[in-house]
């Protein structure tokens, strides 16, 4: 529902013909909203298939023989049993890339694998909130959207090498890899993760979250220059080096939390700002859009967030997610 159909929309949004393969009574995300399916399709087309049907493979025969690759976000059986894999596909077409993207793997079984579960079941939820209270879960689909975005790479990076083949991407071993530097200090040091109060990092002190007289600062404090710029603006002595400030890392929070306390939060990233220093006030979604018109774009009758790849020369035309089955008469056509 998710992490396929933002794939192949960032791919789109970039110029790329890409067409949605439906089954005939639609994809299940045009049940939640117009707003949501619009959000992760804008710029394709549809076609509507029966892919357990004859004729329904002999359609997706036709368009595997002229396209660079093909997506499935599907379960590992599924992808199978409708022969989307390239070991079913190279026969139409030797280069073409075949990316299946699963929860677990091509060979990972069937589990249900949707965003919130993957979370929980690789150690992100665990390392979440405030030590003293329950797992917490971010408040987007960080699993669905990051391996979305893996998928599109490696299909990309496959259709360069010009081999074609499969490429297999499972929203598992994308977050578990995205516990790059978590995993390694268990690995290597056996240090086990750990909640800190208000999401403070585990090296860098001060990097969390802060409380002011109004609103929520987020301060990241990554090396001593900052440092020094940081305690001059705030009038805090001592702790220069970064390992003191690990080691003395309550005494220097509470020192931070005080002084922080005697301005606001959009007061304080208009002060640290110009010095350099990562600092910004917490703000809610509306707020952040009010701040970033730029961002948004039409497509349609739907105001949607644009692609985040920016490139020289080129400015994406934005569509509207497409009707269901559109595309029928130019699959006919190209066949």
């Amino acid at each position: 529902m998710l992490a396929g159909p933002y794939a192949t929309m960032l791919l789109a949004d970039l110029g790329a013909e890409v067409i949605k393969i439906e089954p005939p009574a639609g994809e299940i995300s045009r049940q939640v909203s117009d707003s949501y399916f619009a959000s992760l399709n804008r710029n394709k087309r549809s076609v509507r298939l029966d892919l357990s049907s004859d004729e329904g493979s002999r359609r997706l025969g036709e368009l595997a023989a002229d396209s660079h690759a093909l997506l499935v976000n599907m379960k590992p059986s599924v992808i199978r049993k409708l022969g989307l894999t390239y070991e079913n596909l190279r026969r139409f077409n030797e280069k073409i890339v075949c990316v299946a993207l699963t929860g677990y793997g091509l060979d990972g079984g069937d589990d249900p694998a949707f965003d919130y579960v993957v979370q929980a079941a690789t150690g992100v939820a665990a390392m979440t909130g405030d030590p003293a209270g329950p797992p917490t879960l971010p408040g987007y689909s960080s699993a669905d959207n990051s391996t979305g975005l893996t998928a599109a790479l490696g299909l990309l990076a496959q259709i360069v090498s010009g081999r074609g083949g499969q490429v297999d991407v499972s929203l598992r071993d994308v977050m578990l890899s995205q516990l790059n530097y978590r995993a390694s200090a268990y690995l290597n040091d056996g240090a086990a993760p750990q909640r800190y109060p208000f999401g403070a990092h585990s090296y860098y002190v001060p990097a969390q979250l802060f409380p002011t007289a109004d609103g929520y600062l987020a301060l990241f404090i990554t090396h001593d220059g900052f440092w020094k710029s940081f305690s001059g603006e705030a009038g805090i002595g001592g702790f220069e080096k970064m390992a003191e400030r690990a080691e003395r890392r309550d005494e220097v929070l509470n020192l931070v939390t005080a002084v922080l306390a005697t301005d606001t939060a959009k007061n304080w990233e208009a002060r640290l700002r110009p010095l350099g220093i990562p600092a910004a006030a917490v703000r809610s979604l509306p707020e952040a859009l009010e701040e970033t018109p730029e961002v948004v774009v039409t497509a349609g009758d739907q105001k949607l967030i644009g692609s985040p790849i920016k490139v020289a020369g080129y400015v994406p035309e934005y569509r509207p997610a497409p009707v269901l089955d559109e595309y029928s008469a130019g699959l006919t056509r190209r066949s």
